[in-house]
């Protein structure tokens, strides 16, 4: 007799979908997955068969998508199929076999629920492939998230069989007299996973009979700590990543009293692409001197003083704009700057972001870049000249913001102003100024 019962129960307990959802069911036509067909079929539940042909296995390939197709026509369900060049695919992405299938598998399941509609993608995992899944990333290495096992839902994703381990699900098929068809490969010690299922996990099942029982009881456990440490750092982001105008950033006072400090920051930092090697790299600067920068594929990581400074990384940003004489506006990496001529000796006055030139002192075309080594000015106020590195230093600048600060450049190569800081002194408006231009910046985004 079918488990019916027992099957709803877990998808009900586990929330992985209702009575009027509409399920892609992933079919190889396996045991594991054809059981789960018939399940979903005898439970009601609305549903679309899948299957891949990834061609690596000629006939017998073949054999397993027209038995498919037929348990489509049996169960009076839609079927969906699609064939796959999985070597070509493997060999353009310079990927595994394994690999390339997995990815080219999830791409067509996510592309085919959303065009057709399908909320919920159900995949025939059961307990023994938790165990599996475990001992591998324990094999290559694994954070807690590694020992979880396969969670019940992740996303459209749903594992309506993990109720069941592999001796009921074969013991169930035969006593139903299900037919399926057995993949050739799964017998195969080649593969890393069919080597810990055919090899690895009978040794240990002989230490302990109960292994499924052992490792779902411990799975609970790790699963708790898992959600414990989660809910430790939604507080932790709460209080240490601190809000800036552009950033966030750290105390490093704050990111010191982190106990234990590699696994916090490391999960802190996860999210934005981080490994665990940066982070220890991270840690291992705080107290040197500012500077360091530390880069994911995203994000940039600036040691600057007293903190540690999470910014977006921003590709391809604009190096220069010329400004011509007859130019009323004109755009620069993110900012609009306006320009305004005036028969007046007019003086702009607490507004950093905007300044009042003498015109007669203008030479076009202006320019509109970012800060280069070797910059200086002669600071509005000030006497004598100063590098713009050191201005940006005494000013307190964090060091990844330098590149983001317009520079207003004359004709003759002189800075005028560092927009958002201060004009030059040379070129401000006196007693003998007759006209002015105004130049008005705008930050966009």
């Amino acid at each position: 007799m079918l488990p019916t019962k027992q099957f709803v129960d877990f998808i009900e307990q586990n929330a992985l979908f209702t009575g009027d959802s509409n399920i892609l069911a992933a079919v190889s036509g396996g045991m594991d997955s054809v059981l789960m067909a018939h399940l979903l079929k005898a439970a009601g539940y609305n549903f679309a068969i899948a299957h891949c042909n990834f061609q690596l296995r000629a006939d017998e390939a073949l054999r397993d998508q027209e038995f498919c197709n037929s348990l489509a026509n049996q169960l009076r369900v839609p079927f969906h199929t699609i064939n796959f060049d999985t070597k070509a695919y493997a060999a353009d992405k310079k990927i595994s076999i394994q690999m390339a299938a997995r990815e080219l598998r999830y791409q067509w399941f996510d592309t085919l629920s959303r065009q057709a509609g399908y909320q919920h993608i159900a995949l025939a995992h059961h307990q023994n492939d938790t165990i599996e899944t475990i001992l591998l990333n324990l094999t290559r290495g694994t954070g807690i998230a590694g020992l979880h096992g396969i969670l019940p839902v992740n996303g459209k994703l749903v594992r309506p069989m993990l109720f069941l381990k592999r001796e009921e699900i074969t013991a169930i098929v035969e006593q139903e007299k299900i037919s399926y068809v057995e993949d050739s490969s799964n017998a195969s010690a080649k593969y890393a996973r069919n080597k810990i299922r055919l090899e690895v996990v009978p040794r240990l099942k002989e230490l302990n009979p109960s292994l499924e029982n052992t490792f779902e009881n411990t799975l609970k456990h790790f699963r708790d700590l898992e959600q414990l440490l989660e809910n430790h750092l939604t507080e932790l982001r709460r209080t240490i990543l601190k809000q800036g105008i552009d950033d966030s950033y750290f105390l490093i006072e704050d990111i010191k009293k982190l106990n234990p400090a590699g696994l916090l920051l490391f999960k802190l930092l996860q999210p934005y692409g981080f490994n665990e090697t940066a982070v220890e790299d991270v840690l291992s600067v705080l107290d040197k001197h500012s500077g360091r920068i530390f880069e994911s594929a995203g994000y940039l990581l600036v040691l600057d003083r007293d903190r540690l400074i999470l910014k977006k990384r921003t590709i391809g940003g604009q190096q220069s704009i010329s400004i011509n004489e007859t130019d009323h506006e004109v755009h620069y990496d993110g900012y609009k700057l306006n320009l305004l001529h005036d028969d007046s000796a007019l003086i702009i006055k607490d507004n950093p972001m905007a300044t009042s030139i003498d015109a007669a002192l203008l030479v076009y075309p202006l320019t509109l870049r970012a800060w280069q080594e070797g910059d200086y000015f002669y600071p509005l106020g000030m006497k004598g000249k100063k590098k713009l590195s050191d201005y940006f230093i005494n000013q307190k600048v964090p060091l990844h913001q330098k590149d983001e600060i317009p520079i207003l450049v004359n004709g003759n190569d002189e800075v005028m102003w560092v927009a958002g800081y201060r004009a030059d002194e040379r070129y401000k408006v006196n007693n003998n100024t007759k006209k002015v231009t105004i130049f008005e910046l705008y930050k966009l985004r």
